[in-house]
């Protein structure tokens, strides 16, 4: 019996051994520092890893060093206009004094996230709703600056602090939103007036430009018409000129009888035709005394001499001064081709509407080969 006693006294001892040795054995994660406290005394802070504490009578408070993040309860907050709202916010904060963390505060996350409360709502009842709405980053960084200073006695430090809702609520929210509505409508009326304005602007414009064109296209249109009926009427004028010159050298030699037997032959055309009534242009008595004379019934009549050329040029004057200078059928050509060339220049000209548009020269006409110029020391055609 006592042999079973000695033994049993034996491994009580081994056993409190192991125990007085774990109990003097404390591990500290790489996180963390500890706090040993001997029967009520701060002795020192222990380091990561492992470390020898007096067994029994010691107490180790380990602190995480990691930094900690924080829910700020939802709470409403009167903003300075009187619109309630409710608020919360997150607070990121790191222990960098386990020391003061332990002893100067009975619960450091709970006066921490306490303190955020108060703070906050302090903050916020001195902006009005739309300072809140739209300066979060200045109230989160004005809310860490205060709460970091008031954590640094509890060797906290507040690394940043974020406000995560700001939720009006249901009868502001309405109002805000109506509100909203009613500027968006404002904006859109703005933006519709000023596309009608710049629509009516390009219209104008365009209606102006049109006309412009449109007037200047008539102007050229009636300018290339007045001078292609003035170099009508200036070639069909020398036509004229020049058939009658010719005619009158021609019929400068007949006689009577050459005269006659023309106006009979003419007589005889006008017989020929269709037409019931016909009228002579000049006197039937006339015709038959030409034609009896030509006979030989009636008086004898003088014949003229044929005249030579040279008392024709004497009489008349020059055969090319009489005529003129007849423009050829390329030369006609040719100023025709200008005329078009000139045309498509301008057509293609690049215009200003909003300038004054600037005048054009008057296309000229050509000056060889239309008029009939008489040269110089040349005879006077004869009237």
């Amino acid at each position: 019996m006592s042999i079973e006693l000695l033994i049993g006294l034996v491994m009580l001892l081994i056993f409190a051994i192991i125990f007085i040795l774990m109990t003097s054995v404390k591990i500290i994660q790489p996180y963390e520092q500890g706090l040993l406290i001997v029967l009520g005394n701060f002795r020192r802070v222990l380091n990561p890893g492992f470390n020898m504490v007096p067994p029994l009578i010691s107490e180790v408070v380990k602190m995480d060093l990691r930094t900690q993040v924080m829910d700020v309860p939802r709470q409403e907050v009167i903003t300075k206009d009187n619109s309630p709202t409710n608020v919360d916010a997150i607070i990121y904060i790191k222990v960098i004094d386990p020391k003061k963390a332990y002893f100067e505060v009975d619960d450091y996350r709970r006066a921490t996230i306490y303190l955020g409360q108060t703070t906050l709502r302090s903050l916020i009842g001195n902006m009005e709703l739309d300072e809140v709405l739209y300066n979060r980053e200045k109230m989160n960084l004005h809310l860490r600056d205060i709460l970091d200073k008031a954590t640094d006695v509890w060797g906290v430090r507040v690394e940043a602090v974020e406000i995560r809702e700001v939720d009006p609520v249901g009868r502001v929210k309405a109002a805000m939103e109506e509100q909203t509505s009613a500027e968006r409508e404002r904006r859109a009326a703005i933006l519709r007036a000023d596309g009608e304005k710049l629509s009516a602007i390009l219209v104008a414009e365009g209606g102006k430009r049109s006309r412009i064109l449109q007037a200047e296209g008539v102007r050229q249109a009636k300018i290339l018409e007045a001078e292609g009926q003035r170099l009508a009427m200036i070639l069909e004028g020398q036509g004229e000129a020049q058939k009658l010159r010719i005619l009158s050298l021609g019929a400068l030699p007949l006689d009577h009888k050459a005269l006659t037997v023309l106006s009979l032959d003419t007589l005889k055309k006008m017989g020929d035709g269709q037409a019931t009534k016909i009228i002579f242009p000049f006197e039937i008595s006339k015709l038959v005394q030409g034609a009896a004379e030509y006979l030989g019934i009636s008086q004898g009549t003088p014949e003229h001499t044929a005249m030579s050329a040279e008392d024709l040029q004497r009489l008349l004057g020059d055969a090319d001064d009489i005529l003129g200078e007849i423009p050829s059928q390329a030369e006609l050509k040719t100023q025709l081709a200008n005329i078009e060339k000139q045309i498509v220049q301008e057509t293609n000209e690049p215009e200003d509407v909003g300038h004054i548009i600037p005048e054009r020269q008057a296309v000229k006409a050509p000056e060889k080969g239309v008029l009939v110029r008489q040269k110089k020391g040349a005879k006077p055609a004869p009237q």
